[in-house]
């Protein structure tokens, strides 16, 4: 059983995922490697989900612009899971991961989770009066 560190997690509720995210990155933790790593199709974690092809593209783009999950170039059926939601194989692999993941955002290397950007609705805008 791998182990997981709350300071992704203890974040996601501000990162406003929809449903089919959260059980995306979900159904992801489960199938995930040590480190993070996830070697499933769309399909086959579609699958476990039970989501439509097009809900299962929505929710893991939603995903990788927040920087949860990452695509690596040129690998298929193959994603990662960032080191700050990952699961480890034990405490020492985890403060390494983390520390090492840290170092790599400030250094510009790692994209940091991100939070959504702020939709603007139409009850922002200001309406004309007409005289």
């Amino acid at each position: 059983m791998l182990i997981q560190a709350t300071l992704g997690f203890a974040q996601l509720h501000r990162l406003d995922l929809s449903k089919a995210a959260q059980d995306l990155l979900s159904a992801m933790s489960e199938v995930q490697h040590a480190g993070g790593e996830v070697n499933a199709s769309q399909a086959e974690l579609r699958a476990r989900v039970g989501l439509s092809k097009n809900r299962t593209s929505i929710a893991m783009n939603q995903l990788v612009e927040r920087n949860i999950v990452l695509r690596p170039e040129g690998r298929y059926r193959s994603y990662f899971i960032h080191p700050y939601f990952a699961g480890y194989d034990g405490v020492e692999q985890m403060e390494e991961a983390l520390r090492e993941a840290t170092e790599a955002i400030k250094a510009g290397d790692l994209a940091a989770p991100a939070l959504p950007t702020p939709q603007r609705h139409l009850s922002a805008v200001p309406t004309r009066r007409s005289a």
